[in-house]
């Protein structure tokens, strides 16, 4: 990663003597956001967007054992002061390749071996702790992480249930209010919550290390109260996959006494579609620590597991063999995607990852795609990764894997924070990319390992194998909220579709909500530098037309242009890559009509490719129609989408 400083300035003010009942601001650089610290008994923050309080005082401290309390009955000894305004290259870009860091910092140093920062940006806030405490092992037995928004505000809450923290993160959103959640409720992260006059805020964290995640507790009340998952003493195996926790640790986290803890940050936003390009996350973690990434290469996978490896058509017995997956490479290949998967079922038994089952020869799939330009990823349990780590990825290298996908964590404690860095590293080390699944939220890891490609953290497009929860309002939600985390796998690309009247489960052979225009209009708005075409070959081969025009969309992004939306209803999004630029638009069960302007244009003509709902589609849900029109900058294109529909544009310079 590549850093261009354009200003660094501090101002130290030392304070004589214990320092206490002390108050302090920090505005961010375009002054409409203000951070309030106030330093009593108890050390709270509060934030005002313009002349809206909208996060109350909010208390933070640290409770390790030994009664050392960081952020209680704090003494203070000093603050600096600085301003940093920088631009970070992106070494795998996702909304953006040049990235604004522009902050203003605050960090006040207390007796007790600690300090606090907080930063305040042009569209959010963070604070985080920092110990110097020596070499010496702290346990971390609680954090206060307080957020007291002031009135029974609007949420949208990503709900869990399991009192351990045990969960694939896969949530769906509760629309609902404050008040409505419990002190028994929590939630993962991240939760957007509204403002009393509609100002957005949503909260998560970054930096996260050798520490388990932040969860939010409901009071019945305005307040969330943080909640973290303690370190497991003793569990018993659930099958394959899985655990049943049997006795847990008094604290949370042990961990080095000189450190720096995750930043808490809550991105602030004015309007909805602000969400959409929202970097908070990136911007607050770590810089990579891969020296040369040329070897990471972002591009779009055909993917056996969704559509069940159902393919037709074909002279051999479809499954999990040789002759199918080749079959995936020469369909790959004919389109020009880079990768393929070979999901759950490509080893003997699920615990041993280096023997195939009697179908496969994994060493002739892989050589087979080298002829073709296909690379080949791996799919792996956590748990018999875990134990040979080091063997089992030199094979897979050995073999020439590009990739794994990590699977089945669905864990967030200390622990399984250490593995995900550990994965990234040793992958790293054997050059492959990794796709997390089963998996919490982004957190920073992708910035500084880029090997790390995507996330899954999401209730996407597989769920439909058995539910119908994966609806047009839910896709509307993820970009606002899950999305503005980082990248997540969603794994678009259903060639089956239907309205909702229409809609049934069929495990295998499973079929999306909502329009084919929906479905395309995923590969631009939805972000992962490792796409998925989900469904089954065999389809996409019958319509090579949409096919086509999904192999043309990139998985990166130099630029991003959020053009309207609304959470949970509609968004319409304009990205760029190269010299071609990409738009999508995507609604709910309603439909809509948007006249857009091509405001970000550049001086040249156009030929814009539109893939959009057909006529029918409200009635055929796969109906579609595909046309090309000259624009150039500033013309006015009409954006029509069907209910459950979508709409996707490919604009490339005429010459």
């Amino acid at each position: 990663m590549n850093k261009t400083i354009l200003l660094t300035f501090f101002a130290a003010i030392l304070m004589v003597g214990a320092t206490f009942g002390k108050d302090f601001e920090l505005l961010s650089p375009d002054k409409k956001i203000k951070i309030s610290v106030s330093i009593n008994d108890n050390i709270t923050w509060s934030v005002k967007y313009g002349v809206e309080t909208i996060l109350q005082p909010s208390q933070l401290a640290l409770l390790l054992k030994n009664n050392v309390k960081p952020g209680l009955k704090a003494i203070l000894i000093k603050q600096k002061r600085g301003h940093f305004d920088e631009i970070i290259t992106a070494d795998i870009p996702v909304k953006s390749k040049k990235i604004t860091n522009n902050y203003n910092e605050l960090k006040l140093d207390f007796k007790g071996n600690y300090s606090i920062y907080f930063r305040a940006y042009d569209d959010g806030v963070a604070y985080r702790f920092e110990t110097q405490l020596g070499d010496k092992i702290i346990e971390v037995e609680n954090e206060v992480a307080d957020f007291d928004f002031g009135a029974n505000n609007r949420v949208f809450w990503p709900q869990e249930t399991d009192p351990n923290f045990l969960s694939h993160f896969e949530s769906l959103y509760k629309d609902s209010t404050l008040n409505a959640f419990s002190t028994q409720q929590h939630a993962a992260l991240p939760m957007l919550v509204y403002s009393k006059s509609g100002v957005k805020m949503l909260v998560s964290e970054s930096d996260l290390y050798d520490y388990p995640n932040l969860f939010l507790f409901g009071t019945a009340g305005h307040k969330l109260t943080a909640g973290f998952p303690k370190n497991i003493a003793e569990s018993i195996p659930v099958r394959d996959r899985g655990i049943k926790i049997t006795r847990l640790e008094n604290h949370m986290a042990k961990t080095k006494g000189s450190r720096k803890f995750p930043w808490r940050s809550i991105a602030i936003c004015a309007e909805d579609k602000d969400l959409l390009v929202s970097n908070l996350t990136y911007k607050l973690s770590s810089p990579s620590v891969i020296e040369d990434t040329r070897w990471i290469k972002p591009g779009k996978v055909a993917w056996d597991w969704w559509n069940d490896n159902n393919i037709y058509g074909v002279d051999f017995k479809a499954g999990i063999n040789t002759q199918t997956y080749k079959y995936y490479i020469d369909f790959a290949s004919k389109f020009g995607l880079e990768y393929i998967m070979l999901d759950e079922g490509w080893t003997k038994t699920t615990t041993d990852l280096l023997h195939t089952t009697a179908d496969i020869n994994i060493q002739e799939i892989i050589d087979y795609g080298r002829t073709k330009n296909v690379g080949v990823w791996l799919w792996t349990l956590w748990g018999p990764l875990d134990k040979d780590m080091d063997n089992i990825l030199a094979q897979y290298k050995k073999w020439g894997a590009v990739g794994i996908k990590v699977d089945f964590m669905a864990r967030a404690d200390q622990y399984m924070v250490n593995f995900y860095e550990r994965v990234a590293a040793t992958a790293a080390k054997n050059q492959l990319m990794v796709d997390l699944h089963g998996a919490y939220k982004p957190v920073g890891l992708n910035h500084k390992y880029p090997n790390v490609m995507s996330y899954e953290g999401v209730r996407g497009l597989e769920n439909n194998k058995w539910s119908a929860e994966i609806t047009p309002t839910h896709n509307l939600t993820l970009p606002f909220i899950r999305m503005a985390a980082g990248p997540m796998d969603y794994t678009p690309g259903a060639m089956i579709n239907a309205n909702k009247k229409n809609f049934s489960i069929v495990y295998s052979e499973p079929m999306s909500m909502g329009t084919r225009a929906h479905q395309v209009a995923m590969y631009v708005m939805y972000e992962s530098p490792l796409q998925m075409l989900a469904d089954n070959p065999s389809n996409y081969l019958r319509d090579t037309l949409c096919t086509g025009f999904i192999s043309r969309i990139p998985t990166v992004w130099d630029q991003t242009i959020a053009l309207d939306g609304k959470v949970g209803e509609y968004a319409l999004i304009a990205r760029k890559n190269g010299d071609k630029w990409y738009i999508s638009g995507m609604t709910d069960w309603n439909a809509r009509s948007f006249d857009q302007k091509l405001f970000f244009l550049d001086g040249n003509n156009y030929r814009m490719d539109v893939f959009s709902d057909g006529i029918n589609a409200d009635r055929h849900a796969s109906d579609y129609k595909m046309s090309t029109i000259k624009v150039s900058k500033n013309d006015q294109v009409n954006i029509k989408m069907e209910k459950g529909g979508g709409w996707c544009a490919i604009l490339t310079p005429i010459q």
